[in-house]
């Protein structure tokens, strides 16, 4: 009478086992986003979501999790469960947070897993339409003859337009009067309308606006010019005397700490395919992105990236005194 009990223990421990030890992913994946959905962070993590389906063979879900400059969603996946479910898409602000905010409730890179860079695009420095200045040279001349009464917008503190800004005042060596809006939306807004000077924004976020002529473009903070229809003749500000001036906007991929090795292996290998979709490549091309392929998608590439531009903002920053806290 008892063989049959112990045979169907047996099986219920195997069962039990197997659901322990089921292979990853068995459940949806979801992105989290630290910012507003319908931004440029939003689009690529929903775009990324959609590319990795097929190589984890699971849906992948975005979550929106804004404020704070993208803190309050770091924070969330910085405590989440270290099974590969819960994944974090970030730009530059993952380097620049831990000195832009001087009381975070998490480390960075310590409480991350790295799983790759996913893309990287320059920005653009432009003008209101109404800005004598035709070219770079005159726009460096009226910033230095104005000095403090120049108004440079930006998208709030810790965006890629404050960012940009800030290294922009410290390569001209000129202070500007900073002009923060919540968002880039209303600041392309004001520029457009004339109520402030000067933008360092993101090529993805300009395009159009330049595009339709209703800004004015000065030049690109990569180091090469970009094939974009609408920037093609846009010097970078490397030609014009700003030696070295590369800023690049970057987004990549973390994993809470304590993730297990065999599952950062899978979603590294799940964002390498992905990033060959030729959907998404051109998906990222028509916003101004270039995907990532060289040493920074593997892990140990990206972290010390990540570790490299949090150095060099650090110190952007903490000259600047701007702080978000």
């Amino acid at each position: 009478m008892r063989k049959p009990w112990r045979c169907g223990a047996g099986i219920a421990l195997l069962a039990s086992a197997s659901l322990a030890f089921a292979e990853y992913p068995d459940k949806p994946v979801t992105l989290v986003v630290p910012f507003a959905a319908g931004g440029p962070s939003d689009k690529i993590a929903r775009d990324l979501a959609e590319a990795l389906r097929k190589p984890l063979g699971q849906t992948v879900i975005v979550d929106n999790a804004a404020g704070a400059g993208g803190t309050i969603g770091s924070a969330k996946v910085a405590r989440a469960a270290p099974d590969g479910y819960t994944l974090l898409v970030h730009h530059i602000g993952m380097a620049t947070a831990p000195a832009l905010y001087r009381k975070l409730s998490y480390k960075v890179p310590e409480d991350f897993e790295m799983l790759g860079l996913i893309n990287e695009a320059p920005s653009v420095v432009i003008g209101k339409p109404m800005l004598a200045a035709s070219n770079f040279d005159e726009l460096r001349q009226w910033i230095a003859a104005n000095g403090g009464k120049v108004n440079l917008a930006h998208a709030g503190l810790g965006s890629a337009s404050h960012l940009c800004g800030l290294m922009f005042q410290s390569a001209l060596k000129t202070p500007m009067t900073p002009v923060p809006y919540k968002g880039t939306a209303p600041a392309m807004t004001d520029l457009i309308g004339g109520q402030v000077d000067v933008m360092c924004e993101q090529a993805t976020n300009a395009v159009p606006q330049i595009e339709g002529r209703k800004v004015k473009v000065y030049g690109v903070t990569s180091l090469k010019r970009l094939q974009l229809p609408a920037l093609k003749d846009a010097p970078t500000l490397a030609e014009y005397g700003l030696k070295d001036f590369d800023v690049q906007v970057w987004h990549g991929l973390y994993a809470p700490r304590g993730t297990p090795p065999d599952v950062l292996a899978k979603l590294n290998a799940a964002l390498r395919e992905a990033l060959k979709d030729p959907g998404l490549i051109k998906r990222e091309e028509a916003l101004g992105l270039t995907v990532v392929t060289d040493e920074r998608l593997d892990p140990a590439g990206h972290r010390k990236y990540l570790e490299a531009e949090k150095t060099r903002w650090s110190k952007v920053i903490k000259d600047a005194g701007e702080y978000a806290d």
